[in-house]
């Protein structure tokens, strides 16, 4: 797995090229409104609690890299609404009580947006202190179904496709394009998102005419696939094994399943998309892979993509190693464009103006549904390949006939 960024004590960092630890954060945070973390009268605030330590790391300090660049960036050009924007982010440190103190904390700082981490159970106490504060809140990527407003408040968002579309989409993929009649799925019970994403993968692919042999369950931390690999064995042979898990223990089960020579097809979301991963499987074990992500890294996938890779290039020296970077740009960039065609960054109007908008970024045409409908995201959903432990690039898919989720059927039904 690639080692996150680490700084001491409170792991605090202040974009634009300052950082701040231990006894001069302490100096920092007392010092009223003249401190580095206070919102002046001449810059913009943004908050962040993407985590840097953790299980969580490999999908949060890849977007935050992308954010850093985003504000950089924009800020050479002059800022949003004749300001500079700051980005100070705590370290969500993969707990979701740490990920909500650090926000409680932003949001008394002074910040005017807030970017949460990219998952819902992580992410989500994030979202829940930027509403109750009135400020507008935006996971950089997190894909389940209760990652809108319904659950979270009308001023909350996240950049990512819902998982009814990620697993729509691998569904399709798996049985209009590939012609996989029969599937063996593998779910990770740990969080929502690896659950809700088998969910609507084995519904979608089901109601397209496809067999799901059986469905397995696994535990994030056991670091074990002996007793699933033995029922994977005895079945019926499978067109294709969909996983719902994320690293480190994804990386366990594929190569369980390699060594014990199953060849299948492996397919699953957007947690696939991880360096660490790539390098766990390797040239032997990382191959006949696919994914379903946010985007991906190479020239003309999007339109801006050329030009944010010559930037991230001086910036960081060397390629993005995902399209998680790509996330935090986008975070930034869906906030400078909304707040300049709001005119304001105040939260009511900031979350109507994201609404009535179509953002072109990096992650593709975004368009979020009104929050009376759940702050749905409708985005293109990229497929990528695994071979020899190296990605590529496949095309875009958009499903069709995407189940809403039951929760949001019954608020929209309620409330009509």
């Amino acid at each position: 797995m690639k080692t996150p960024l680490n700084w001491s004590h409170r792991n605090f960092r202040i974009s634009a090229g300052r950082s701040i630890t231990g006894m001069a954060l302490g100096l920092a945070l007392v010092a009223g409104a003249g401190s580095h973390t206070h919102a002046a009268d001449d810059d913009i605030l943004i908050g962040g609690s993407l985590c840097l330590t953790g299980i969580q790391a490999p999908l949060d300090e890849p977007g935050l890299r992308g954010a850093e660049l985003a504000v950089k960036t924009i800020n050479a050009k002059g800022g949003v609404l004749g300001k500079k924007l700051r980005f100070v982010n705590l370290d969500g440190k993969s707990d979701p009580v740490t990920v909500g103190s650090n926000a409680a904390q932003l949001v008394a700082e002074g910040v005017q947006y807030m970017i949460a981490p990219c998952d819902f159970d992580m992410g989500g106490p994030a979202n829940r202190e930027a509403q109750k504060a009135g400020i507008v809140g935006v996971s950089t990527c997190a894909s389940s179904p209760l990652a809108g407003s319904v659950p979270l408040g009308d001023k909350q968002f996240t950049l990512s496709m819902w998982n009814t579309e990620m697993g729509a989409a691998a569904a399709e993929y798996a049985f209009n394009t590939k012609g996989w009649k029969k599937a063996y799925v593998v779910t990770d019970t740990f969080i929502d998102y690896t659950t809700s994403l088998s969910e609507y993968f084995i519904d979608h692919y089901k109601k397209l005419g496809g067999t799901v042999i059986a469905e397995d369950k696994y535990t994030q931390g056991a670091q074990d696939f002996s007793a699933q690999l033995a029922r994977l064995q005895r079945a019926e042979k499978p067109d294709v094994i969909f996983i719902s898990s994320y690293m480190p223990d994804l990386g366990t089960i594929i190569r369980t399943i390699r060594e014990a020579g199953i060849d299948a097809p492996i397919l699953g979301g957007d947690s696939y998309d991880d360096q660490g991963l790539f390098d766990a499987l390797g040239q032997k074990f990382g191959s006949n892979v696919f994914f379903v992500t946010h985007s991906f890294m190479a020239p003309d996938v999007t339109p801006e993509m050329a030009d944010f890779l010559k930037l991230y290039e001086a910036e960081y020296g060397k390629a993005p190693d995902t399209s998680m970077v790509a996330t935090g740009w986008d975070a930034v960039q869906v906030f400078a464009q909304a707040a300049t065609k709001a005119g304001t960054t105040e939260g009511a109007a900031l979350a109507k103006t994201m609404e009535d908008m179509e953002f072109n970024l990096l992650t593709g045409k975004l368009k979020w549904s009104s929050a009376k409908t759940g702050h749905e995201p409708d985005i293109e959903a990229p497929l990528v390949e695994l071979k020899d432990g190296k990605p590529s690039f496949i095309g875009w898919v958009r499903p069709t006939d995407v189940a809403k989720p039951a929760y949001l059927i019954k608020y929209m039904e309620k409330n009509k």
